[in-house]
């Protein structure tokens, strides 16, 4: 007679079919990227989260690693979708792919923990409290390791930033953004773990469900105090400024120059150009110095300006410069972050006996900087941001430890069209002003631009792809958030809980066969 075993002891059954798991998985991953922008609709990213999950709930690790694949592929898919406008589907499919794998890597792990918590917290109460704390951990772990490797990390599609205009926006400046998508991923998994305590009364479940979800909305905003302001000007030239740009050299420093004159009589502190503002290097182009230290002169105001810098042979980087009329470049930043198979072609060679023609696209490497990240504009520190950068939570926390009492982030967005990607880029650096504790301008070649608050909120913007300029006295700050306190401690600590978790539940207990092989010996 085969025994009976223990709760703990039995496998823990699939939720679905197999079939039905991975069309719940790929639902879960078009629910996901529904959360972001433009569709914006956030609670539902909260649902992708919870489809994604129960759809491997009960797998062994190679099943749910399909599944994964499946739900990371319909997120990914659709989220950088904005790929293929101008470089077609190869990049897309590629960049698609290998976050699929990570994705599809993170919920195997899952499955895992899933798969063995009755043995490793074998009574409801503490599985409740474990469980999803392990579950959120590996999570945010997975999107922490993505968001730097490989070659720097493709920071981009973290749960957090579907959350800009939702009210867990507030909560990045107390915990960071990785800190968000762990409380966003442990609320799921509690209610999931919930669902499944038959053991717990219902009134008690109801009870704890809906103490869990004002627990993680109960947080107060963080009050940013400002410390007096500075009245920055920002231009969008509304330019062709793309990477297959047929125009002239110099016609995007014309029309950024001729949205300027617009403003000329303006009184401003500084004024800001996007990325690339400037096709031709003012260091090397008379025609550049010279409309640069015009309009420097005229508005007797400092210029912070994107180009493209050569400063030795085979040598290029993405830079901003702090210009003044008959100063010239004053101070300059080089992007910390430049965009593999865009800015730079890892393993040219390589890649280029594969593809050789969208290799090829890529003329030239640009190196990555080293400078400090902020500038000192008559007496306004001031962090620089170069497009990617707004994603990389190292340079956030680089500038306002440098000092910044705001940030400038300057970006080109016109390689993307009128695509949901400068919306989402616009998303991401809403939620870094709130974290920093800082004003963002975040001025394009095409748009979206605004000028943000410390608490989020829109003092200024302009419509893409419409020319225009935003004038604004921007609140200057100077207090570290005690998300900039923390700094990466907050995400070490989760993914830390995670991983240990995983490593709990791999190794301890006995497996359900061996227990049953062992059980009539027993007896």
């Amino acid at each position: 007679m085969r025994p009976v075993l223990p709760e703990t002891s039995a496998p823990v059954r699939p939720l679905m079919p197999f079939w039905l798991a991975l069309l719940t998985a790929a639902a879960g991953g078009v629910a996901l990227d529904t959360g972001f922008p433009d569709k914006s609709i956030w609670p539902v990213t909260f649902l992708g989260i919870a489809l994604v999950l129960v759809s491997v709930i009960g797998r062994r690790a190679p099943g749910a690693f399909l599944i994964g694949l499946v739900g990371g592929f319909s997120f990914w898919g659709v989220h950088i979708i904005w790929l293929t406008l101008y470089l077609g589907p190869i990049p897309w499919l590629a960049l698609a792919i290998l976050q699929a794998l990570f994705f599809a890597l993170g919920t195997s792990l899952i499955a895992v923990v899933y798969g063995r918590a009755r043995r490793v917290w074998p009574g409801t109460r503490i599985r409740l409290v474990m469980l999803p704390i392990v579950i959120a951990g590996l999570w945010t772990a997975r999107e922490a390791i993505t968001a730097v490797w490989p070659e720097g990390g493709f920071s981009w599609g973290r749960v957090v930033f579907s959350q800009s205009e939702s009210p867990y926006a507030s909560l990045v400046a107390w915990i960071g953004f990785s800190g968000v998508s762990f409380v966003m991923v442990w609320l799921v998994a509690f209610l999931i773990e919930l669902a499944r305590a038959s053991a717990v009364a219902s009134t008690t479940r109801a009870v704890w469900a809906a103490t869990a979800i004002v627990a993680t909305l109960a947080m107060p905003a963080w009050y940013s105090p400002t410390e007096g302001s500075s009245r920055i000007a920002a231009v969008q030239g509304n330019t062709d400024a793309s990477l297959f740009s047929q125009r002239a050299a110099g016609d995007v420093l014309s029309d950024q120059t001729a949205e300027t004159l617009k403003i000329i009589d303006q009184k401003v502190d500084m004024v800001v150009w996007p990325e690339n503002g400037s096709d031709l290097d003012p260091a090397r182009s008379a025609q550049a110095s010279k409309q640069l230290d015009y309009l420097s002169g005229k508005m007797n105001a400092p210029f912070i300006v994107g180009t493209i810098t050569n400063p030795s042979q085979n040598t290029y980087y993405n830079t901003s410069l702090l210009w003044e009329a008959g100063r010239g470049s004053i101070d300059h930043y080089d992007k910390r972050h430049p965009v593999p198979f865009a800015e730079y072609m890892p393993a040219r060679a390589f890649f280029r006996a594969i593809v050789p023609d969208l290799v090829d696209l890529v003329t030239r490497d640009y190196s990555k900087g080293t400078t400090d990240t902020v500038f000192d504009v008559n007496g306004v520190i001031a962090g620089i941001s170069i497009c990617f950068d707004i994603t990389d939570d190292a340079v956030a926390r680089d500038m306002v430890h440098d000092g910044a009492q705001v940030i400038l982030a300057q970006t080109n967005n016109a390689d993307f069209g009128k695509t949901d990607e400068n919306l989402q880029q616009l998303a991401i650096a809403r939620l870094r002003a709130v974290e920093t504790g800082r004003s963002v301008v975040n001025i394009s070649t095409v748009g979206t631009s605004a000028i943000i608050a410390p608490d989020g909120s829109t003092i200024a913007s302009i419509p893409p792809y419409e020319a225009g300029s935003m004038i604004s006295d921007v609140p200057l700050a100077t207090q570290e958030t005690p998300a900039m306190l923390l700094g990466s401690g907050i995400e070490l600590l989760v993914s830390g809980l995670g991983l240990a978790g995983f490593a709990l539940s791999l190794f301890a207990g006995r497996s359900p066969r061996r227990a049953q092989r062992e059980a009539p010996r027993a007896s």
